[in-house]
Order: C-alpha cells, then structure tokens, then sequence
C-alpha cells in the first residue's frame, strides 16, 4: 500500500487542483451552499480518519441536549440500506452504520438520521413533528452543499494537518488550506501531559487565524470494561483477546499495555464487516475486549454473549470554557 502511494505521487497535483478548484467555487458562490435557521455544527476533519469524530460528537450531545434537542445526522458508512434513516427500535448497526448506532444505544433523548444527502437529511429532520432544535453532522466537513452555521475541525496529534498531503500520497481530502473555514480547531489525542510550549508551536504550524480558536483534547479510557449484561474491573482482568476494527488502534494498545495487561490482539480495516468465519473465530476465545464502535457490530451475536466486552472513552478538552461557551453561544444554550 505505501508503495502504491508513492508511485501515484503524480497524481497528487491533479487531486489537488481538483479540490482546491472545488472549493473556490463554494467560496465564491458560484457552486451554492444551503444555509438554516436553526443551529447547524459540523465536525469534520481534512484527513481520511482516525481524528475522533465520534467521541466529539457524543461530547456535543452531553453538552446540549438536557436544553436543547437535539439530533446527529450522518452519511451511515457501510450500512446497507440507502436514502434517509432515522433510528428506531427496529434499528441495527447494519442498518444505519455502527457509529450512528452507537449514538442510538447511548442517547434515547436524541434523534439520530443518516443520509449521504445531507441537505434532504435536514429537510427530513425538518419535517419531525418534534424537529430538532440543533443538528450536528458527523463528517461533514467536505459536504459544502450544507453551509454548517459552525465548523468544528479534528486533527490527530500524532498526524497533524500541517504535515501531511493531500490524497492519493497524502491522506488529506481536501488542501490544508480548507482549514480557514474552521471557527474551531480541535487537536485530537493529545498525552495527558502536553506542555504549554508544544502546544504554543502546534498552533503556529497550524497556522491558527484571529478568528479561529484552538483547543487540545485527551482520551480518557474508563476503569472498567462494559459487556450488555455486566462490568469487569479493568485491573482485574487476566489474559484476553482485543478486537478493534478502527482506523487507529495505537492509543488504545498502549494504554492496555501500559496497565500491565496481557493480551493479543486481532487488528481489522476501520468499519470492517465481521463476517461468519470471523464470528466462528471468536466465538473460541474465552474473553473479547474491543471499542465500543465494534462492540454495536458483534453484540447481536448470541455467541459472543457472554464473553464480549467494550473499554468506554470520552475525551477531555483544555480550555473547555472556551470551547463551551463558543458551542453554547453558537446555539443560544
């Protein structure tokens, strides 16, 4: 795979003037963009994934919805079915996508829809009896027909923007000069000990404008590990397998490995479809721990029932006034 990157670094010109080009027209008007009068926040990234999407939005919805409802909408990745979605009982990972899935499992105050058309996605949510009073797109940024009233951008701190290309060498999107259309710009996955000096020449690389502001974010993994029956200790926990099916399963192995824990580990493509075998695979492991993304695509499995288990994160953002009260402002909390 690297050297099919290398060897199609000519094409890395042509994609570039292409989405560059693209972008231009929006920025002109001359291709047009939606707007809406209720709060529309996207989150996004210029990269192809592994930024943390999900727990940024899962953090949106804690933030929001005891005042306000609220409602995700996303493209539903790998899902089965096409058009416009909205979550409901008969709802399954298959159906929707396992991140949309996710946010439905967690969060039964919210709506969750999907639609690869984002602008009828919202006109749909539009059309609820009980309509959302805030949307938020889930990887939406290089979606321009919808012109999101804030844009909240990811970039990984392992892998910033500042130093990558775009596709096929690269693996941004879009030119990082897309990043101006950024009111926030959140870097990812940060050490708990990030120094005031690093994050000071992060910005300077990033290339922060007056108008935008800059925050860090951590993932904080939980104590515990979760199954749809019952918890486990994480320190408790003698040798199992762990099963991950996300874009960059780094962070998490360190942690694991930095617990003392024993363990091997199955490693899948990002949003990988398990299949019979891989079922019938696992099924001869005596414990599964995995991401909570993976853990909606197996839990209907009745063979896994009893041994499979999810590590829950959520993110801890610096400066997480400011963040807050921009999102809270933005949405007239």
């Amino acid at each position: 795979m690297k050297f099919l990157r290398i060897i199609l670094f000519p094409v890395v010109p042509i994609y570039y003037l292409i989405t560059w080009f693209r972008n231009w027209l929006y920025d002109k008007g001359i291709k047009s963009s939606k707007s809406y009068d209720i709060p529309v926040i996207c989150v996004g990234n210029l990269s192809t994934g592994g930024t943390g999407k999900t727990p940024m939005i899962e953090y949106l919805i804690r933030l929001l919805k005891d005042k306000k409802s609220v409602a995700t909408l996303s493209r539903g990745y790998k899902r089965i079915t096409e058009g416009y979605e909205i979550a409901d009982q008969g709802t399954t990972a298959d159906t929707i996508g396992d991140e949309p899935y996710q946010f439905y499992r967690k969060f039964k105050d919210i709506k969750v829809a999907v639609d690869g058309n984002r602008q009828n996605g919202i006109a749909q949510l539009l059309k609820l009896e009980d309509k959302p009073e805030v949307i938020l797109l889930d990887d939406a940024y290089q979606h321009r027909k919808v012109k999101a009233g804030f844009n909240i951008l990811l970039t990984a701190y392992y892998n910033l923007y500042s130093n990558d290309i775009v596709l096929p060498t690269g693996n941004l999107r879009e030119p990082k000069s897309g990043a101006k259309r950024a009111d926030v710009i959140v870097v990812t996955k940060c050490p708990a000990d990030i120094s005031e000096s690093e994050k000071s020449k992060i910005s300077k690389d990033l290339k922060i404008k007056p108008n935008q502001k800059l925050v860090f974010s951590s993932i904080n993994y939980a104590e515990k590990v979760i199954s749809s029956h019952s918890e486990i200790a994480l320190q408790s926990l003698s040798e199992f397998t762990l099963v991950t099916g996300i874009a960059n399963a780094k962070p998490l192995v360190e942690f694991l490995k930095n617990k003392g824990l024993k363990f091997d580990h199955l490693e899948f493509p990002d949003h990988y479809s398990f299949r019979i075998n891989d079922i019938e695979e696992l099924a001869k492991k005596e414990l599964i721990i995995t991401t909570e993304k993976d853990f909606v695509r197996l839990t209907d499995n009745e063979s896994l029932e009893s041994k499979l288990f999810y590590l829950p994160i959520e993110i801890t953002i610096d400066r997480k006034d400011v963040f807050d009260d921009a999102i809270k402002s933005f949405v007239d909390y």
